[in-house]
């Protein structure tokens, strides 16, 4: 099987009760993720939409990445040469999303143990200088990693601190799916992504020392189940959102 077969004809299955998100209607997109490579994994296709439809997409990183766990299938990077590569990558995507973006330079794997409401302070700024319509997250106590549910809880804070009107709040949760429902109910938002999703391929194989691996498993069909092709394909053809937007702020743990 092709890493990229062709799409699904109908997703009605995959985004039922949900709205669908309209990149064409938004003023500014800006994404708050706390590495390089989460905005291609978690919001690629709807980056590359809002590009398209003449939309300014900005990604605000929170780290370098240099603490990844890969440094390339065979290596090809050091810890020392980490954040270098790393950010080059991140370029690289972004160039292949329609995006810009900047880095708030935190420590990798550290962001936890920042304070949330100075790196809110931050993301604020951001927000106010940019003026998104709508701001992408990872649902705080919800994303599988620290770092992702520290960012997720600063730009929470950050959008709840704003005076006047504010930016639709959406967020990624990772996990099980039914066990996330159970727990936050269904999404609320989703994004057809069928006709960029070669672009969020590309965009993940620019991100070449985290997942050359994963391409070469996905090519030879290595280690890999129905299960795991099913998610691959799903991945490629909907990115589905929570509105955190009057949720009550939670910090994670």
């Amino acid at each position: 099987m092709p890493i990229l077969p062709p799409p699904p004809e109908r997703i009605d299955h995959l985004i039922e009760g949900m709205t669908l998100f309209d990149p064409g209607a938004e003023s500014g997109l800006l994404v708050v993720l706390p590495h390089p490579d989460d905005e291609s994994f978690s919001s690629g296709g709807t980056m590359a939409l809002a590009s398209d439809a003449g939309v300014r997409v900005t990604y605000l990183c929170g780290t370098y990445g240099d603490m990844g766990r890969r440094m390339g299938s065979p290596f090809f990077a050091t810890r020392e040469s980490m954040r270098d590569v790393r950010e080059r990558e991140l370029a690289d995507a972004c160039a292949v999303l329609g995006a810009r973006y900047e880095l708030l330079g935190m420590r990798d794997r550290m962001v936890e143990f920042e304070d949330p409401r100075e790196v809110a302070e931050r993301v604020r700024a951001a927000i106010e200088r940019l003026a998104p319509s709508t701001v992408i997250t990872f649902y705080p106590g919800h994303a599988v990693h620290p770092d992702h549910d520290a960012m997720g809880l600063a730009t929470q804070l950050a959008v709840e601190s704003l005076e006047g009107p504010k930016p639709q709040l959406l967020a990624v949760a990772v996990g099980d799916r039914e066990q996330l429902r159970a727990k936050l109910g269904p999404q609320q938002v989703a994004v057809d992504i069928r006709s960029v999703r070669q672009r969020k391929l590309d965009a993940l194989r620019a991100h070449r020392s985290q997942t050359e691996l994963m391409f070469l498993r996905w090519e030879q069909q290595r280690e890999e189940d129905e299960q795991t092709r099913a998610f691959r394909e799903e991945m490629l053809t909907v990115e589905r959102f929570y509105r955190l937007n009057g949720v009550p702020v939670r910090p994670p743990g």
